[in-house]
Order: C-alpha cells, then sequence, then structure tokens
C-alpha cells in the first residue's frame, strides 16, 4: 500500500470514530462541561478583553445568525449562555446597530420552550420575506435530540427593533427523513427566492464520513420538499456546520450581489465549517437551479486543503446582503484559545471578528475580505512612516499609538530582485502550517521573514508576530509567499495541567498569499484588540486571526515593531497606524 493510501486510510478511521463520539445522541461540536455551564462570575476580568470587537458583557458567545438589515438597523443575532462562560443554556440573543459599531442589547429573540426546541434553538439565519416580512429558520432540538428546523416571525414587523419573537405551533417546518443524520442536521441559511416560484435554503448534515449540503425548496415558506438529490457533498470531510451558499459577480469587483440574483457573469460560493477540524473551507463554482446542483470549478481542493475565508481562529461564519450599501458582508466567530478554567474565572468566552466584505478577486480564483470602513471611525493619534529601510535583523518600533488597541497598515517593498529567496519545498503544498512551524519569525531567510510584532514586550518575552516569507517555486517559476501569524511566543503564561482543557492553545497560523510580486509590494492591516490580532494580506486575500493572551505585553506595556529577518533588505514603502478608540455605546445596557 502507498504512502497516500496509507493517510487516507488512517483519515477514515480517524473521521469514522470521531463520528460516533455522540454526547447524549448529539454530535459533539462543542466541549460541553455540564458542572460549568451556570457558573458565573460577580465582576468580569478585563485584562484581555476587547475594546472594538463586538462581545458581550460576560459569558460564552458563539455563532452569529442572521444578520440583516431592516428598517434602518443592523441586527445581529448570535448564540450566547446567558449564565455561564462555557457552551451550554443556548439562546438566540439579539443586539442592533445603525453603524456596524455603536451596539444596543435587546432581549433575547428565542430561547428554547416549545417542544420542537426544547433542547436547543441553534443556529440559522434571517430572511425578509414580502408580505411577512423578516422570518427566522433556526435549528430546534427535539426531547430526542433530534435536530429540526424551525421558523419564528417578529410580533410586530413594522418594529424596527423586532424586539419580540413568536414561535408558532405549526412548527417544525422540516424533519429528517429516514435516509438522514436526525442528529447532524442543522444550521438553515438564508433563503432565496428563485424564477420558478420556490424559495429556496440549505441545510448541513453529513452521512457517515461524508458532508453534505441538503437543499429544500417552498412555494409559501412554510411547506418545505427537499430536492432529490444534495446541492453538493464531499466525501471525508465530515459534519457540515454552518454553510453559506452565495453569488460573487466576475465583472463587478466593488460590489456585492444578493442571493437571488440570476444574472451572467457569476459564480457561486459554497462555504462549509468542519465539525472535525474546526476549520472552514470553501469552493468557487456553478451553480445549475434547474437541477439544484452546485459544481466547484476545481481550480482549489474541495476538502480540508480548500480555500478558507480565514486561515487562524475563525468558524461558524454567516455573510448577509446589506441593502444599504450593496455589498456583502462576513461575521465570524473566534472562540477563546485561553484554558477553560481561566475562561470561567474571566467570566466570558468568545467574540465576533469585525464584519468584512465579501468580493471576487479579480483573478476570479478567490474572493478577498476587507474590514468594514465604519471601523474606521474608531481611528485615532495617527502616525506615518515613509521610505524606510529594514536590514536583516532589525526592528523599528511604531511609536505615538496604543500598540494593544490599533489599526495598522503597511505596505512593504522585496524589490523585483529575487534571488535571494528560497527555494520552495513541492512537499509543502497546501500544507502552510508545517511550513511556518519549520520557518518561524526568528529563523532567518532570504526574502522575509518580514513584517508585524504585535503585543510585543521589549525584550520579546512574549509577541506575536505576522509575517512574509518569499520562495522561489521552481515548477511554476514565480514567487511564493507564506503568510503567517504566530502565537507560540505570545505569552509566558504556563498550562495549568496536562489535560486539554488546562493547555492553552497557541497555535501558528498560516496560508498562501496569491500576490504578484512584479513590482515588490505587497501590503498587511492588522487590527490589534488585546487578546486578538486580524491580519489582512495582500488587501485582504488571505486573512488570519489570532486569539493571544500574553501576561506582561498588555494595555500599555504593548509595543509594536516592523521587523525584518531576512538576508535581502525591505523597504517600507509606507506605515498608516492609528489607536483604535472604544465605540461610544457596545453593548451598554448587557445582554439580558
Amino acid at each position: 500500500m502507498g504512502i497516500s493510501n496509507i493517510v487516507s486510510v488512517l483519515l477514515l478511521l480517524v473521521l469514522l470514530s470521531l463520528s460516533s463520539n455522540n454526547i447524549k445522541g448529539v454530535e459533539a461540536f462543542h466541549h460541553v462541561y455540564e458542572n460549568l455551564q451556570s457558573q458565573s462570575v460577580e465582576s468580569v476580568d478585563h485584562l484581555h478583553r476587547t475594546a472594538f470587537h463586538f462581545q458581550p458583557p460576560k459569558h460564552w458567545i458563539n455563532d452569529p445568525n442572521g444578520p440583516v438589515y431592516y428598517k434602518g438597523f443592523y441586527h445581529l443575532f448570535y448564540q450566547y449562555n446567558t449564565k455561564g462562560a462555557v457552551w451550554g443554556n443556548i439562546v438566540w440573543a439579539h443586539s442592533v446597530s445603525k453603524d456596524l459599531v455603536n451596539w444596543e442589547a435587546l432581549e433575547h429573540a428565542l430561547y428554547p420552550s416549545k417542544w420542537f426546541d426544547i433542547k436547543g434553538t441553534w443556529s440559522g439565519s434571517i430572511t425578509i420575506v414580502p408580505g411577512k416580512g423578516p422570518v427566522i429558520l433556526y435549528t430546534g432540538v427535539n426531547q430526542n435530540e433530534t435536530q429540526i428546523q424551525n421558523y419564528a416571525i417578529p410580533k410586530d414587523p413594522s418594529d424596527p427593533y423586532l424586539r419580540k419573537w413568536i414561535k408558532p405551533d405549526d412548527n417544525p417546518l422540516v424533519m429528517p427523513d429516514y435516509t438522514m443524520n436526525g442528529s447532524a442536521f442543522r444550521d438553515p441559511t438564508t433563503a432565496w427566492f428563485s424564477k420558478d416560484g420556490h424559495w429556496r435554503t440549505v441545510v448541513g448534515s453529513k452521512r457517515k464520513h461524508r458532508g453534505i449540503a441538503y437543499i429544500y425548496r417552498s412555494r409559501d415558506f412554510k411547506h418545505w420538499v427537499k430536492a432529490k438529490h444534495p446541492v453538493h457533498s464531499k466525501e471525508s470531510t465530515g459534519m457540515w456546520e454552518c454553510p453559506d451558499f452565495f453569488p460573487v459577480s466576475t465583472t463587478d469587483f466593488q460590489n456585492g450581489l444578493d442571493l437571488d440574483y440570476t444574472g451572467l457573469n457569476t459564480k457561486h460560493v459554497l462555504k462549509v465549517s468542519l465539525d472535525i477540524t474546526r476549520f472552514e473551507y470553501y469552493t468557487l463554482g456553478k451553480y445549475d437551479p434547474k437541477k439544484d446542483r452546485y459544481v466547484p470549478n476545481g481550480d482549489t481542493p474541495d476538502g480540508w486543503d480548500g480555500l478558507r475565508f480565514d486561515y487562524g481562529n475563525f468558524y461558524a461564519s454567516k455573510t448577509f446582503f446589506d441593502y444599504k450599501k450593496n455589498r456583502r458582508i462576513l461575521w465570524g466567530w473566534a472562540n477563546e484559545s485561553d484554558t477553560v478554567e481561566d475562561d470561567i474565572t474571566k467570566g466570558w468566552a468568545g467574540l465576533q471578528v469585525i464584519p468584512r466584505t465579501v468580493l471576487l478577486d479579480a483573478n476570479k480564483n478567490q474572493l478577498v475580505f476587507w474590514p468594514i470602513e465604519e471601523i474606521e471611525s474608531l481611528r485615532t493619534n495617527y502616525v506615518r512612516m515613509n521610505n524606510k529601510n529594514i536590514k536583516m535583523g532589525q526592528r523599528l518600533e511604531v511609536k505615538g499609538i496604543t500598540p494593544a488597541q490599533a489599526d495598522v497598515e503597511v505596505t512593504f517593498n522585496v524589490g523585483q530582485c529575487l534571488e535571494k529567496a528560497e527555494t520552495f519545498d513541492p512537499s509543502y503544498t497546501f500544507k502552510p502550517l508545517d511550513l511556518c512551524k519549520i520557518k518561524g519569525s526568528n529563523v532567518t531567510g532570504g526574502v522575509g521573514p518580514f513584517g508585524l510584532i504585535t503585543l510585543a514586550t521589549p525584550d520579546l518575552e512574549e509577541y506575536t508576530p505576522v509575517f512574509f516569507r518569499v520562495f522561489k517555486d521552481t515548477s511554476t517559476d514565480k514567487p511564493k509567499v507564506l503568510m503567517c501569524s504566530d502565537a507560540r511566543p505570545s505569552s509566558l503564561k504556563q498550562d495549568r495541567g496536562p489535560l486539554k482543557q488546562d493547555r492553552m492553545y497557541k497555535p501558528s497560523f498560516a496560508g498562501f498569499v496569491d500576490v504578484d510580486l512584479s513590482d515588490g509590494r505587497i501590503s498587511l492591516r492588522s487590527l490589534i484588540d488585546h487578546s486578538v490580532v486580524e491580519s489582512f494580506g495582500a488587501l485582504g486575500k488571505t486573512v488570519i486571526t489570532s486569539r493571544v493572551y500574553p501576561l506582561k505585553a498588555v494595555k500599555g506595556n504593548a509595543h509594536l515593531y516592523v521587523f525584518n529577518n531576512g538576508t535581502q533588505t525591505v523597504n517600507i514603502e509606507s506605515l498608516d497606524a492609528w489607536s483604535m478608540e472604544k465605540p461610544l455605546q457596545m453593548m451598554n445596557n448587557g445582554a439580558l
């Protein structure tokens, strides 16, 4: 048996083993600590709390649900534990905003109360239905712990705040049939209306080791019928959580498309969250609305090594179309990577990343993401650096801002001669994580590593580097660029014990950047907010989010540097950096 076959068999065994790991009949998609689910604290620890990210005042938060723009307000629903800082006691919490920056918390929209959701009100979406208004589609868990799809409607659709929600007694809308896995059937997408007079929605599932996206049709938004075939499926990927399915334009690279767009010059995006890996991946392809089938274009892997919205701590994402500004916006959850005991002690866990616009890149082979423009309203204390050369081993400090709460944009120029670049080993294809672990920020290279050192102490006892390294790819005769965000040196904090929940997760995240270096330029933007660093390489072609928990490089003791550990001198063409203020209103009345 060849090596590739052995690996395939081992992978299949792991998948089958994990697929049988049920918790009381429901597949384990979160670590469940029943004795800790309702353990709260009187006051939260603010040391690592963020300043300008969406985060409830206390307790656990996970998946963003059904973001939507309605009657002048952006609405964000999200999975929330009302009683503790681990997963459990989940409700649909609800907040509203005029600008996606300042948020007001409202009373919870949904919580377990009926036979069709008594064991859980899990993730879903929201759709604006003409003549009816907003309708929530969500996964409920019944007494038998079967996952079923339900709906809820606002008590008063004319209320722009959508304060009260009703779960009609004619639920559920959809139950799994005998051919399906009732413990792995969840997270309906925002529905779209088609020319044939049907609404459609996609629900994630699995059969054995095969990930599945089922598609359902309805004429009245109440009676739903499953299509003959899944819209798409893929072997050896496990449960597909939080699917997202939407069109992008292949000619307009400035505006987003609504789900029901049927014009020419489009591709479709299918994103799934992989329960086993806790990563997401997406493909680009063509959707046939007559056959209800999606076919990836085949340019990138359809599986674990596929393209990602974010190559770091990022999961359960959801997009929505913003009618106000004609754009598609992405929300995503960044979980804690601290220990469970520390989460309990500090009284909170999880946050939503800064919302990002989503567009097809001009090369038409991938998506690009960028922080929404509204976040720039928080910038203050601007500093700039121009035309600075950084030789091997040098680092320049960025002064005049608050390094633990900052937005920094830098354009590097490595020159057009890349003779010093290291030769790329083809065995690392689609394995950037391995490469980043081997060639970290302190490992001298030819062209790179160079980038930013965030949340650092002056002696670099603690630091989180975000950097590039340029290789020569002999198979294509083109440069190959690696981007890393490495949390391994981020904290001096010691593990509390040998168990997984007692250990801090300090990974090195990485992805390749499809960038043309013919002019020598590559850009990097990092949003730094105490315990989270969101980084955007090459104007959003590769995005990496890291969660970190320094002991010394906190608040006023944190420093920010630009560095180069490659033998080739790198030029800082421009660096623009700002301190970031807190929003005027961020959940100030609390999650109820």
